[in-house]
């Protein structure tokens, strides 16, 4: 006895709806690697979690015309935009981070391959985005941004999310978490160092024959080797308090 498949226009607009919101997200969602797999596996990947979601798909009860469905579209884009951009936020906070040590510590002359873009980065840019997408999946994020993802399906129903005032207080707020924890990263180096630059110039006036200039360089990057393995065991703890903080936005943008 043979069966047929028959989807209504409530799940197939549900199904869309859910696609462009999900689609928002992982264009921002730092995952590892993911920048360097082929179109057609992003693709798949996205239309796999879609259709994982089905149970809480949104019900389109009304018949919506081509201009009120294409203001869904947006606004389910800019929702999935916004919880994408609430946890790429963390993973650029550490690369905001990195970036000041390693001007600060000369390590900004090393360059490396990266291996999500295939460009030329800086040693400790890459650190950080690999560290970053390593804790992504250690500390359960990616669990929180689907169940984060899973309730705003339910929180906020086609039409029902409004890019206003709120949203966009919500997304200042999450942006500068970003520079507040690159900078609360970088903050102990660049102070060790400055203390070092203005030792070295002391010793450089009380003695003038000192030639303490062609050592300064290297003085700082052995010092910030040693600063670098101080600063990553804070890491982990200063990427979960990020992500807690993050999120907790990421939460009060989808309640309704």
């Amino acid at each position: 006895m043979g069966g047929s498949l028959v989807l209504s226009i409530s799940t197939l607009l549900g199904f869309l709806l859910t696609l462009v919101r999900i689609a928002g997200v992982f264009a921002f969602v730092p995952l590892p690697g993911v920048t360097a797999v082929t179109h057609p596996a992003k693709i798949m990947l996205t239309i796999g979690v879609s259709i994982a979601l089905f149970p809480v798909w949104p019900q389109v009860s009304a018949n919506p015309s081509v201009g009120l469905f294409a203001m869904w579209i947006l606004l389910e884009a800019g929702l999935g935009v916004g919880i994408g951009l609430s946890v790429a936020f963390v993973a650029d906070g550490l690369a905001l981070g990195a970036q000041v040590m390693g001007l600060q510590a000369g390590y900004s002359f090393a360059s490396t391959v990266d291996p999500n873009t295939q460009a030329d980065s800086t040693v400790l840019a890459v650190f950080a985005q690999l560290a970053s997408g390593m804790l992504f999946f250690a500390t359960g994020l990616d669990r929180d941004v689907l169940q984060i993802f899973a309730h705003s399906l339910q929180t906020c129903p086609p039409g029902a999310f409004l890019l206003g005032r709120g949203a966009a207080e919500q997304m200042v707020a999450m942006g500068s978490t970003m520079f507040s924890t690159g900078l609360r990263l970088a903050l102990p180096m660049i102070a060790v160092l400055s203390m070092v630059d203005i030792s070295l110039a002391l010793l450089g006036r009380v003695n003038a024959q000192l030639q303490l200039l062609h050592l300064a360089f290297p003085v700082k990057m052995m010092v910030g080797l040693v600063l670098l393995g101080w600063v990553a065991l804070m890491i982990p703890a200063l990427f979960r308090g990020t992500a807690a903080t993050t999120l907790a936005a990421a939460w009060r943008l989808i309640a309704r």
